[in-house]
């Protein structure tokens, strides 16, 4: 924890000036707090990573659109590795699906994730007066709320992105439900302020896939409409 802490120091350092002056903008309003301060940076920096994040879902779903073939290309040719290579890259030239598209948006959303998760991890709330229900954002939360919130939007979050995707196999349903079980275990023990931005952020990507897909459901519901008549 240490070393990867001190790894991401200048980002850390980053964030932790800013939650200061979004703290700085809950004063201005006449309402100081470090929950709000928490919410209003982690909509920053979900607006901040939406291109990547959109980048990363259409990715996957054009890889799944394209399976299909992919697989039909593996069962001719495999007694042939090369000519196999050969087809899956001329596939992915032709569908214009490039098969590293999906990790680089997450390699580079990375370290600034972690270094918001160090940030809140280790912050000092000044005089810590809580937020909502909670007494302490540096404390645990001893009534198993956001533990529980935390559990279930990352459910939440995983079942859109299955769903926006066009992904679901049998190890993708296990994830569905191991993931959140074990995001709101270890919320137990975290500082309510970093559990707090786990919420905030999976609300806000549940918002982020619901606009990059609105047109498409609104087109599937059209198309439906117009079958029943």
């Amino acid at each position: 924890m240490e070393f990867l802490s001190s790894l991401f120091e200048p980002i850390v350092e980053i964030f932790r000036v800013l939650m200061g002056a979004f703290y700085s903008v809950t004063e201005v309003t006449g309402f100081p707090n470090y929950g709000v301060a928490i919410i209003l940076m982690t909509v920053c920096v979900r607006g901040c990573l939406y291109p990547l994040s959109k980048k990363q879902i259409m990715s996957m779903k054009a890889m799944q659109e394209i399976q299909p073939k992919l697989k039909e290309i593996q069962n001719r040719y495999k007694k042939d590795p090369t000519m196999m290579q050969q087809k899956m890259a001329e596939l992915y030239q032709e569908s214009g699906v490039n098969p590293l598209a999906g990790c680089l948006p997450l390699l580079v959303q990375m370290p600034i994730l972690m270094g918001v998760y160090y940030a809140l991890y280790g912050f000092e709330y000044q005089g810590d007066p809580g937020f909502l229900w909670l007494t302490s954002l540096s404390e645990v939360d001893a009534t198993y709320i956001l533990p529980l919130l935390s559990a279930l939007t990352t459910y939440l979050v995983q079942k859109q992105t299955t769903m926006t995707s066009g992904q679901e196999n049998q190890q993708m349903k296990m994830m569905m439900y191991i993931m959140p079980i074990f995001i709101g275990y270890i919320s137990i023990n975290f500082p309510s302020g970093l559990v707090l931005y786990w919420v905030s952020m999976n609300i806000c990507q549940m918002v982020q896939q619901w606009y990059m897909f609105r047109n498409q459901d609104d087109a599937v519901s059209e198309k439906a409409k117009k079958g029943d008549a």
